[in-house]
């Protein structure tokens, strides 16, 4: 990791320096056009400042600047190194203002100024040592200058025809100035620019320490498997960890920027509960399938710095699986309740029944009855089965039997079902029953309790075809969508249907919506079917009709 940061601080670096070269080679330009059109002034003006040779100098000066701008844009590009190409760019620039100086005055020159700007920039390029050279050169490029016109031995061009009355002390003092006033230059530049090369240094690694910060901070948010949702002053969502992303199965381009609302619904009026000190909350997520999660929420202020409130952050978890479980252990808890009271209520039952019924068949062997007293007695005896169906029912729905188990046939236990209720009371000749069973499937369970399964079923079915309908029955051992080992059997009708609120409840003990139904039918299905370790199920449209889904585990050799 060291090695990469320093490789991508050298490459930053790098591309830095570069970017500094090009402003310099631009600004270089800016100021030679600008001395182009102080010349072009001077000239047009016709002042007596310049001579016409030394504006032709002047001019020949900028040309050259401009030509070796070309140049080192060219040779920037061929050469990368920066050193090379500043070291080379301030040695030409020292000699052109050198070259300006004299035909411009010489002592008398204002453009000795120009040396610093070159002493300057090959400090921030360079370093001190850099800079060092650099004034070193311009000190000794303006010293010959003024010591060979102060020897006659060069003319300044500026003007050809003045009396040189300068002293050598003014010249010697003059070139003293200029050498240790290059050298403070590139001092206090070099200070300047060690300053700031320090606090960008600083600055970079405070940068690079947030950025790890902000990383390791990213990486617990993402890390966490519960989702956090940030929202702002205006209930717009800010941020989405992964796994408020795997539970809700929105994307964080979904939501973000988007208002609350819009994604979770009404869920503001949840949030204003937050207000009132209550700060957990459970929320039904309607997801696009049509299916639903149970999310619980938690809500926290989102503060600043400084203490000041910034938004809400909202931490939950999918309770779905647990909300599944809760209702599973509270099913379980009444289906105990329940079956320990049938327990209790069949054995009470059984007893005077089984009076009942013995006295009624002594009486039956010892009177003869007339018509009416005949009539009376099969009452009685009709009203004795259905006490003893009903403890029957109780005992099925509190302890299904978990002995006397054995392979069975489903093609045959069906035709029994179907046999038994078409003599029933509520087979009638609108029933059109239509079968479709692919070979002789096999399960292994109780005959008598399985057998009892599909005769509820069907009698559910037909009780909700009055007018008539069709009744349809199909096996497949494949394509179950559970496990392969299950055995499915579809049992459907195209009756009046069940409104989709009172599907779960169907299956509940002594829920009914007949008015002569005990509840019992499909509550005993659904414990029977789970108690052989298979799967029960109920679909069904308003009008359309109710399809019942029986899982159960094949047959296998092993079982035997």
């Amino acid at each position: 990791m060291h090695r990469n940061n320093v490789s991508e601080n050298k490459t930053s670096h790098d591309e830095d320096s570069g970017l500094r070269l090009g402003w310099l080679m631009f600004f270089r330009v800016i100021i030679v056009s600008f001395l182009l059109g102080i010349a072009a002034f001077i000239e047009f003006q016709g002042t007596a400042s310049l001579s016409r040779t030394s504006l032709y100098s002047v001019y020949f000066i900028i040309g050259i600047t401009y030509f070796l701008s070309i140049v080192y844009a060219l040779i920037s590009k061929k050469i990368k190194s920066v050193s090379i190409n500043i070291n080379l760019q301030s040695l030409f620039d020292v000699l052109l203002i050198t070259f300006l100086v004299y035909v411009t005055g010489g002592i008398e020159s204002i453009y000795a100024t120009l040396y610093p700007l070159v002493i300057i920039y090959s400090v921030v390029f360079l370093g001190i040592r850099g800079g060092i050279i650099i004034a070193s050169a311009s000190g000794i490029c303006y010293g010959i200058v003024l010591d060979l016109e102060f020897h006659h031995v060069i003319q300044p061009l500026h003007n050809v025809i003045r009396r040189y009355d300068f002293s050598a002390g003014y010249v010697f003092s003059r070139i003293f100035i200029y050498f240790v006033s290059f050298y403070i230059i590139a001092f206090i530049a070099s200070f300047l620019v060690e300053r700031e090369k320090k606090t960008r240094r600083l600055l970079s690694e405070r940068e690079d320490a947030f950025e790890q910060l902000d990383a390791l901070h990213r990486s617990i948010i993402e890390s966490v498997d519960t989702g956090i949702m940030t929202i702002d002053l205006n209930d717009t969502i800010k941020s989405f960890n992964r796994a408020a992303q795997e539970i809700t199965g929105y994307r964080l381009v979904e939501v973000k920027d988007l208002h609350i609302d819009a994604r979770f619904p009404d869920m503001f009026k949840n949030l204003l509960s937050v207000m009132e000190g209550v700060n957990r909350f459970e929320y039904r997520l309607q997801q696009d399938d049509g299916t639903s999660k149970m999310l619980g929420f938690s809500v926290s202020p989102l503060r600043d710095d400084a203490g000041n409130g910034i938004g809400k952050i909202l931490i939950f978890q999918d309770l779905t699986l647990i909300k599944a479980m809760e209702s599973e252990i509270e099913k379980s808890k009444r289906l105990a309740l329940i079956g320990e009271m049938s327990a209790v209520l069949a054995h009470e039952l059984r007893t005077p029944l089984a009076s009942i019924s013995g006295s009624i068949q002594l009486l039956m062997n010892d009177l003869e009855l007339n018509g009416s007293d005949e009539r009376l007695m099969r009452i009685i005896l009709r009203g004795k089965d259905q006490l003893e169906n009903l403890v029957k029912d109780f005992l099925l729905l509190a302890r299904p039997s978990a002995d006397k188990h054995a392979v069975i046939d489903v093609r045959e236990i069906i035709d029994e079902a179907v046999e038994s209720v078409q003599l029933g009371p509520d087979w009638h000749d609108g029933i059109r029953l239509k079968v479709n069973m692919r070979g002789h499937p096999r399960i292994y369970g109780h005959t008598t309790e399985i057998r009892q399964v599909f005769q509820n079923i069907l009698v559910n079915s037909l009780q909700a075809m009055p007018d008539g309908g069709e009744l349809n029955i199909a096996t497949d051992a494949s394509d179950t969508g559970d496990d392969d080992n299950l055995l499915r059997i579809d049992i459907g009708d195209t009756g009046c249907g069940i409104a989709p609120g009172q599907l779960e409840q169907v299956r509940e003990p002594f829920y009914t919506t007949k008015e002569k139904g005990t509840g019992l039918g499909l509550a005993i299905v659904n414990r029977v079917i789970e108690s052989h370790g298979g799967l029960f199920r109920i679909e069904s449209e308003p009008d359309k009709g109710v399809r019942c889904r029986v899982l159960l585990p094949r047959y296998a050799e092993k079982e035997t």
